[in-house]
């Protein structure tokens, strides 16, 4: 939330009104029947990433290399500190506690896709994307599909009838362009009237 806050707060400054800028970060969407058959699929995912490229994306992200750690057992708790990113490095540590990952298991979230994901049924993603929409963490946000056609058929027809029916998307286009979709206003062309 702090993010977007300081972001559209630094609008005025430069001469810009806050709702001109919208705030859409990329989000990853697994459906599942159950939450556990999301989280599986997602699992399943994961477990494609090859683990030599996997490890190495760890490493980059505790900034110490891990490929001397047993892959099958949690992270080591003495993992010396370094002067690489501290806020990635705590990320990777809370990922690890939260989902009691193995290192295989982590290293392969790292080596696919580490961002923003909203794994579950179509009721539960629209909870938490509406948190996200409700304490302004977001304006929106750009769909990630894991798989296709089926990603795309799963947040088409499973996820978006939820977000309509809750009035958090859209059911009618009223413009043409990207920019009326986002009731963005057009600026002023500066080198023509």
């Amino acid at each position: 939330m702090w993010v977007y806050a300081d972001i559209k707060g630094r609008m005025p400054a430069v001469g810009r009104d806050p709702t001109h800028l919208k705030i859409l970060p990329a989000a990853m969407i697994v459906i599942g029947e159950t939450v556990e058959d999301a989280k599986a699929k997602r699992a399943k995912l994961d477990s494609l990433v090859h683990y030599d490229s996997a490890i190495a994306s760890l490493s980059i992200a505790l900034g110490h290399d891990a490929s001397g750690f047993d892959p099958d057992a949690p992270l080591p708790d003495n993992i010396p500190d370094t002067n690489a990113s501290k806020s990635g490095r705590a990320q990777v540590l809370r990922l690890a506690e939260q989902e009691k990952l193995t290192v295989r298991q982590l290293a392969q979230r790292y080596g696919g896709y580490a961002g923003l994901a909203f794994i579950g049924m179509p009721e539960t993603i629209s909870d938490e994307m509406e948190t996200w929409l409700i304490e302004q963490a977001a304006d929106g946000f750009t769909c990630v599909f894991p798989f296709l056609p089926q990603g795309l058929d799963d947040v088409t027809e499973k996820l978006l009838p939820e977000l309509q029916r809750r009035g958090l998307f859209r059911r009618d286009y009223e413009g043409s362009t990207l920019r009326e979709h986002l009731s963005l206003p057009r600026p002023a062309n500066r080198f023509f009237a």
